[in-house]
């Protein structure tokens, strides 16, 4: 595709640095980016704020908007002054430092996929410590420890302090995250550290904003377990099948159920197992709606004339499948082997 031209019409306008773009803004979450600019916009208009007036705008607690600007102090972007109580009294915008370093001659640069923007920090005894003994901190350990059933070891700690200080979420946040998962049984540090980053990755910074993506996720897994003719809770493996295909695929939920439609029409065991080989063949073939669907129908339809069609030249779905990439013998062979 060609690219396109951009003019500029605007004269009402606020300067946001080329680096900030370039290097910055891709690692920050929803929240804090639209924080930043919206200071940034302030500043260049010479406007007073608070961080109760910028809560307020976005709708965040004062706590998720203060959470967001001492990232961007911590970045770098910003410099905060503080009174006697540690409240915020005054922001300093600073010139954006670049991040870029030079590479060792010896050393090849780490691929951009293979950044992990959500990669835990190693802490010191001191950091865990100074963490342990706030107020809040204390309160927040104490309900988990209730939530959970048990005394929290020093790795969930450091986790809960991954929490607030890499995924930048609030102490609401991260009581609502641990209920939601103790709620459905999961009280395993390493699923409530997936679902907390799966959520930061959504951009999520309100326990509103979670219950509202817990709803929707709830609703995807039980419509689809109910397609594959499921009746009881899903497993952990199946939940995480059918996110797979929402998330890793993209697919819409219209693709979905007509994938689940196939398999029950094809097979009556190992339904998530076909109807996965299903979906992610359609992933290779670049589906993105139900016309792709059809124009790999279409393709799969005229491979058997070739060879001859051994069915007075019908083509019937359950066939389709046998003919091509849905062989479920070989699917069944191959799941008994593992």
């Amino acid at each position: 595709m060609s690219p396109f031209r951009i003019y500029n019409d605007c004269e009402d306008a606020t300067i946001v640095s080329n680096i900030f773009i370039d290097e910055y803004m891709k690692d920050a979450n929803y929240a804090q980016v639209k924080i930043y600019l919206y200071l940034i916009r302030m500043i260049s208009a010479n406007k007073d704020t608070n961080i109760a007036d910028i809560a307020d705008k976005f709708n965040y607690t004062e706590e998720d908007t203060e959470r967001a600007l001492k990232h961007w102090e911590k970045n770098g972007l910003l410099g905060l002054e503080y009174d006697e109580h540690k409240n915020i009294i005054g922001i300093h915008r600073k010139n954006v430092p670049t991040r870029n370093k030079p590479v060792p001659t010896d050393m090849a640069p780490i691929p951009e996929a293979e950044k992990d923007v959500f990669a835990k920090r190693v802490y010191s005894l001191d950091e865990l410590k100074a963490f342990k003994e706030t107020e809040e901190t204390s309160q927040l350990l104490f309900v988990a420890e209730k939530y959970l059933g048990k005394t929290l070891s020093p790795s969930d700690i450091k986790t809960i302090l991954f929490f607030i200080d890499v995924l930048n979420f609030s102490s609401d946040l991260i009581d609502y995250l641990i209920q939601y998962c103790v709620e459905r049984g999961k009280k395993d540090f390493r699923y409530i550290e997936k679902v907390a980053i799966s959520w930061a990755e959504e951009g999520i910074t309100t326990p509103k904003q979670a219950a509202k993506s817990a709803r929707k996720y709830d609703k995807i897994v039980y419509d689809v377990m109910k397609a594959l003719g499921k009746q009881s809770s899903p497993t952990k493996a199946e939940a995480d099948y059918i996110m797979r295909w929402v998330r890793e695929f993209g697919f819409s939920a219209e693709i979905i159920y007509e994938a689940c439609e196939r398999t029950v029409l094809a097979v009556d065991n190992h339904r998530f197992d076909y109807c996965n080989k299903i979906l992610a063949n359609w992933k290779s073939q670049n589906v993105n709606n139900m016309a792709d669907i059809q124009r790999v129908d279409a393709a799969f339809t005229r491979k058997p004339a070739a060879g001859g069609n051994k069915n007075n030249g019908k083509t019937t779905l359950f066939n389709q499948f046998k003919q091509n990439h849905y062989d479920f013998e070989a699917l069944e062979r191959e799941i008994r082997s593992n």
